[in-house]
């Protein structure tokens, strides 16, 4: 007889899960590009180049407010803006030692999202009518109100600015804190859209597919609105 020894079955890999689609990572990338193209082309002058950034910004805020009720699962609102009470219950939990990381955005991450979205729109909003004090540099709108409410959208949309940063900021410095306190790498599955599948919650395959004609439709929609933007102060 031999005396055979038996190796001990590796254990299975750990599947990935699915946390974001491509929509939301793409329209996450292009706003880190863009909001930093809108600052370098204001404090270089170069305001046609800022024009045609601010549209797209527009444009790509459009189709994440549509995408926030028909994307997949972490890509709605619904499915990650909580209330006080989900956030203070996340909060209490997030360092004790059964922490699991959330399926998308958590409670306290969904405040920091919907901030800089709230800020996004008010800045590109504010951009959309102003004027400088000669009204050389004017925004799309800015010729359906008054000159003093240009001038004054101007002002605040530079001072606005301001504000995102600091939303920005504390963005930032809460992917900091994952990464080196709880060891959760936020940025990767914002690149990959995908992560390892322990400890975490939701389903371990992740998010559904959307059908394309969703997709579609939100594409077209953002490009209607910053054509309209373009086009109808021609008409006038």
């Amino acid at each position: 007889m031999t005396d055979e020894t038996v190796a001990p079955a590796s254990p299975a890999p750990t599947p990935n899960q699915k946390v974001w689609d491509a929509p939301v990572r793409l329209v996450h990338w292009l706003l880190v590009f863009l909001v930093a193209l809108s600052w370098w082309t204001a404090e270089e002058g170069d305001m046609q180049l800022h024009y045609w950034s601010g549209l797209t910004i527009v444009g790509l805020l459009v189709f994440r407010v549509y995408w926030g009720f028909a994307g997949p699962e972490t890509a709605r609102f619904s499915r990650f803006v909580k209330g006080p009470g989900a956030v203070l219950s996340y909060a209490s939990k997030l360092f004790k030692p059964d922490y699991r990381a959330s399926f998308g955005h958590n409670p306290l991450g969904a405040l920091s999202v919907v901030a800089i979205l709230l800020a996004l729109i008010a800045q590109v909003g504010l951009g959309l009518f102003a004027s400088d004090t000669d009204g050389l540099e004017s925004g799309p709108l800015s010729p359906y109100v008054s000159y003093e409410f240009a001038k004054d959208a101007g002002d605040l949309h530079e001072d606005a600015f301001n504000i995102l940063l600091i939303l920005i900021g504390l963005h930032i410095a809460a992917i900091v804190f994952y990464l080196v306190i709880k060891r959760i790498n936020l940025i990767g599955p914002m690149i990959t859209g995908s992560r390892k599948a322990e400890s975490v919650e939701g389903p371990a395959s992740g998010i559904a597919p959307v059908p394309l004609w969703r997709f579609l439709i939100g594409v077209a929609l953002a490009a209607l609105v910053v054509f309209l933007i373009v086009w109808v102060p021609t008409t006038r």
